[in-house]
């Protein structure tokens, strides 16, 4: 599998496939595609997982294309202005993604939902409550809204973050939700009553536009009759 990434902030992913590999997507993921790819849409995994993959923000069926002549190219574009990310992965490593974070993927790796099982994160995450997980071997892709910014965490270094702004970390990252103190904050800082926290080693994936907030800016120009 050989890929190209264009675009800038409306990006298109470009997959050049050879007879046999195969790559799948959530239903309606795909742009365009030339001829020689063979579709095949099912629940992948059975029930368990189509209700996890709702629960993480993609379709119930997945479909999958397959190379059936020497070459074929497939072209995959993001719902929102954004990155693409090539996410690698040995057999057995993960990465854990915000909800609705998964492109495609080799038909080997793995997707799955990811439950936050702390009570605080559980509880108050918001956009962090329910992950997506990838395992391979092979190469994923996410999308994450807005520019992206990859930050290296050393063993016990913390990083504060608004969980709408966490795009993708490393399952070695450790992260928990926590109220901000004061009531001052809570009722003028402007930043909602609670921070995410991410403690290293390990790499995070920040994103500089969460889609909610996005969505709350436009919502104030829309008008209802």
């Amino acid at each position: 599998m050989e890929y190209k990434i264009h675009g800038t902030v409306m990006q298109s992913l470009e997959i050049t496939l050879v007879q046999g590999e195969s790559v799948y997507t959530e239903s309606g993921g795909m742009a365009w595609m030339t001829d020689g790819l063979d579709m095949k849409t099912s629940g992948r995994g059975g029930l368990g997982k189509m209700i996890g993959r709702k629960l993480a923000g993609e379709s119930l069926f997945m479909t999958t294309y397959t190379c059936m002549a020497p070459t074929s190219m497939i072209t995959f574009t993001p719902e929102s202005p954004g990155k693409v990310i090539p996410v690698p992965l040995k057999a057995g490593h993960s990465i854990i993604a915000q909800k609705d974070a998964f492109m495609c993927a080799e038909d080997s790796v793995g997707l799955e939902m990811h439950f936050r099982r702390r009570l605080g994160t559980g509880l108050f995450g918001g956009e962090g409550f329910i992950l997506q997980k990838l395992t391979g071997p092979g190469t994923a892709f996410v999308e994450i809204a807005g520019e992206v910014q990859m930050v290296e965490l050393q063993a016990g270094q913390r990083l504060r973050v608004d969980p709408g702004h966490i795009g993708m970390y490393e399952p070695t990252v450790d992260y928990d939700v926590q109220m901000i103190k004061g009531v001052m904050n809570w009722i003028g800082g402007g930043e909602g009553l609670f921070l995410a926290t991410l403690t290293g080693p390990g790499r995070v994936w920040l994103q500089t536009m969460p889609l909610s907030n996005l969505a709350s800016k436009i919502s104030r120009y829309i008008t209802t009759s």
